[in-house]
């Protein structure tokens, strides 16, 4: 493979641009079995059942081992996951399906959600929860910003946004392909852009503005799935010391500010850049917000050992368990992170704890923080478990979609921490304030 270029100035000057009616005739693969989840791996795969033979990115109809029509797929011959479904049945997927699906798609944030009420920032499609798996795009302003997950969908990008740009009527796009997924699908997945995009546009939320930048963005540019829960702790602000861990750029901090009305906001993060964006976002909304740049395990660790509390504490960490083989790790830094903001939460405070880990279910990140709240000795009740603002939707046949779990906790009593832990947790080596060094 190639080495993957850097930044959008070695993005290639074309957009892949392979046409959405199909070849004919169309290949066809022979899978074992297939539900009805998007995803049908390599070890499930019996082979190519006669000529043409699939290149990788081609659409490709799948049969079972007995010949009967299972659907219409992207295939990656190349990738762990060889077979991405597009559609169920007989109907072979044409320029008609693709505009089908993105008018749904559209429809249920201009329409149904009412998204544009409210915001100019929002998400088009969701991958498997809009039908179209391995493709994320999202709006900001008069930019959409697309994440690629599938050597077939990047071999088609180009029409696909055209159709997007005549329903939305923006102007510009990027194309991001994360270097891991790249690496995965065994494709270059060089960064777009169109010809004139901006270094960064204003998006806004209601009354709060914010700067996205693209150049070292994380993921698309900025987190649009925790739009409803940062107007919802807007609610538990007022009058109230705030504390923003892992703020990235602002979003909950400034919140909590110009909606909630906090007597003061701390914003803590480790990342240079992050944090001189918040500032700028900060800037852009006239508020001063504290900004340190820490690490979170840290700066809680100290907050603590100084008796300082905040009446809010928002948690909102990145991926803590990337892969499956991080899942022990991963739990012990939730884990340990939640004991000591817990321990910083004064008794009536909330603390809103996030994990966007989708290998981390709702239940056993339940269990996880009962466990954190034992060891920290608080009693803890919980208000709620939300999740993605509802322009993320979820397929019932792709459930890991909904990755993920913002849990709002109101802190009670201190008491004594347990003894030994009875949650599942003590044979995982989770030790009281191990973050990562």
């Amino acid at each position: 493979m190639s080495r993957l270029p850097r930044s959008y100035a070695e993005a290639p000057a074309e957009v892949p641009n392979r046409p959405l009616d199909p070849d004919e005739p169309l290949p066809t693969v022979a899978a074992r079995s297939a539900g009805y989840h998007p995803f049908v791996y390599k070890k499930m795969v019996i082979g190519a059942a006669g000529l043409p033979r699939p290149r990788d990115g081609d659409l490709v109809r799948v049969i079972d081992r007995d010949g009967l029509p299972i659907g219409f797929a992207l295939w990656n011959g190349r990738s762990q996951i060889a077979l991405r479904l597009l559609s169920n049945g007989a109907n072979m997927p044409g320029r008609a399906f693709w505009e089908t699906r993105l008018d749904e798609a559209v429809r249920l944030r201009r329409d149904v959600l009412g998204l544009e009420k409210s915001t100019d920032a929002y998400r088009v499609l969701h991958a498997e929860g809009d039908g179209l798996s391995g493709l994320i795009v999202d709006r900001f302003a008069d930019v959409l910003s697309v994440e690629i997950f599938s050597l077939g969908m990047y071999q088609r990008i180009g029409p696909i946004l055209e159709l997007l740009e005549k329903r939305l009527g923006t102007k510009h796009f990027r194309v991001n392909v994360d270097e891991r997924i790249a690496l995965a699908e065994d494709f270059p997945g060089r960064p777009i852009a169109s010809p004139k995009l901006p270094p960064r546009v204003t998006i806004h939320e209601d009354e709060v503005r914010y700067r996205v930048r693209f150049e070292g963005a994380h993921k698309t540019g900025f987190f649009c799935d925790q739009r409803d829960n940062r107007r919802e702790i807007a609610k538990f602000c007022k009058d109230r010391s705030v504390l923003d861990l892992c703020c990235y750029t602002g979003g909950f901090g400034l919140s909590a500010l110009i909606r909630g009305k906090a007597r003061e906001v701390t914003c803590i993060d480790l990342d240079e850049k992050a944090i001189a964006q918040a500032k700028e976002n900060a800037n852009l909304n006239q508020v001063k917000p504290v900004f340190v740049h820490a690490d979170a395990f840290g700066y809680t660790r100290q907050m603590g050992q100084n008796g300082r509390e905040f009446g809010v504490v928002v948690l909102d960490p990145p991926k803590l368990i990337p892969g499956r083989l991080d899942i022990a790790s991963g739990k012990r830094k939730y884990f340990d992170l939640n004991v000591l903001a817990m321990r910083i939460v004064e008794p009536g405070g909330l603390l809103l704890t996030c994990s966007c880990s989708g290998l981390l279910p709702a239940e056993e990140f339940l269990i996880l923080l009962r466990a954190a709240a034992r060891q920290a000795g608080r009693s803890v009740r919980v208000l709620a478990v939300t999740g993605a603002s509802p322009d993320h939707p979820v397929g019932l046949d792709a459930l890991e979609g909904a990755y993920l779990k913002a849990v709002w906790l109101q802190m009670g009593e201190r008491r004594l921490p347990s003894g030994p832990r009875q949650d599942g947790l003590e044979d995982d080596g989770l030790d009281d304030e191990t973050g990562p060094d």
